[in-house]
């Protein structure tokens, strides 16, 4: 093996290959985060010769003593990519742990989601209504069904994406999904969602076997991005405020906003460990903490310290 060399083999670079993939279709992540997230992945699998995808917490601390030598701003920037490669993986159901606490302890935090504010969501769909109705484009007819499917149902755009033709039925209000390991969990459909996905089955050739059919296989992931990113811009959405997965973050916040319980909010997202379900709890006190600042009764009155004292 060269000194030095930076790449993966096997599962390893199959699982970096599909998390990159999901970072520029669910994120819009650029080009150079890409190339920069890569070679720390593919650094780290060489280290782990190939087993960085199926790594525990102890086999991680290798990769502390390596990087030893390296600046702190570089350690973090490393160790944050691995935290957010193996956090794709629990999400995506292919591994039931995230081991991520065998990395060195940098300064950078996990940042909250980005999610739509109520009034984005409702320019949105405003967009959509314009292009359904009598006369509507088979295009306009299936962007509808993702974008209901997407923000009403919280799916990952993997799922959605690969749905079969027969997974979503008229009176059925929810899906079944099966990720890897055998985990399954309930999606719930709206009514709304329901009939426009039924307007757009009724398009799709009965012998197709996926819903979203695209050549030979089924819509990627790539081009729901850009159809989201599209929809956004008409809605006067900036592109880094909006993508697929944005959506599914907004889904999960207004539901907590709602009053969803944190326990069920977690099953229809299909997180694995809570804690992962936990940060939008902070989202929606940041929301809080906002809504008080800008509401309350007193927010205009002088404060206590900013009053002259006595002479």
């Amino acid at each position: 093996m060269r000194a030095g060399a930076a790449f993966a083999h096997g599962e390893d670079a199959r699982a970096i290959e599909r998390f990159l993939e999901a970072m520029a279709a669910e994120s819009g992540a650029s080009r150079n985060t890409l190339l920069a997230y890569g070679t720390d992945l593919r650094s780290a699998s060489t280290l782990l010769e190939g087993r960085l995808a199926a790594a525990q917490a102890d086999a991680l601390a290798v990769l502390g003593e390596a990087w030893q030598p390296l600046a702190r701003a570089t350690i973090a920037r490393k160790a944050a990519a691995l935290r957010r490669f193996y956090g794709f993986l629990v999400e995506e159901g292919e591994r039931a742990d995230d081991p991520s606490t065998g990395l060195p302890r940098g300064p950078v935090r996990r940042p909250l989601p980005k999610i739509l504010g109520h009034d984005e969501v409702d320019r949105l769909f405003a967009v959509l209504a314009a292009k359904s109705g009598e006369g509507a484009s088979p295009a306009d007819i299936r962007l509808v069904a993702l974008i209901e499917l997407l923000y009403g149902s919280g799916l990952r755009a993997s799922e959605l994406v690969s749905l079969p033709r027969a997974a979503i039925r008229t009176g059925q209000p929810y899906l079944i999904l099966k990720g890897k390991g055998g985990r399954e969990r309930l999606a719930p459909i709206s009514a709304r969602a329901l009939a426009a996905v039924a307007a757009w089955r009724a398009l799709v050739p009965s012998g197709q076997p996926w819903l979203f059919p695209s050549g030979k296989s089924h819509l990627s992931r790539i081009r729901l991005y850009q159809l989201v990113q599209a929809l956004g811009a008409e809605a006067g959405i900036a592109p880094d405020k909006i993508s697929p997965h944005v959506l599914r973050h907004a889904f999960a916040t207004h539901l907590l906003e709602g009053g969803a319980d944190l326990r069920a909010l977690q099953a229809m997202l299909g997180h694995a460990d809570i804690a992962t379900t936990q940060i939008y709890t902070h989202v929606d006190s940041r929301r809080l903490i906002e809504l008080v600042n800008s509401r309350h009764p007193l927010a205009d009155a002088p404060r206590v310290d900013a009053v002259d004292p006595p002479a």
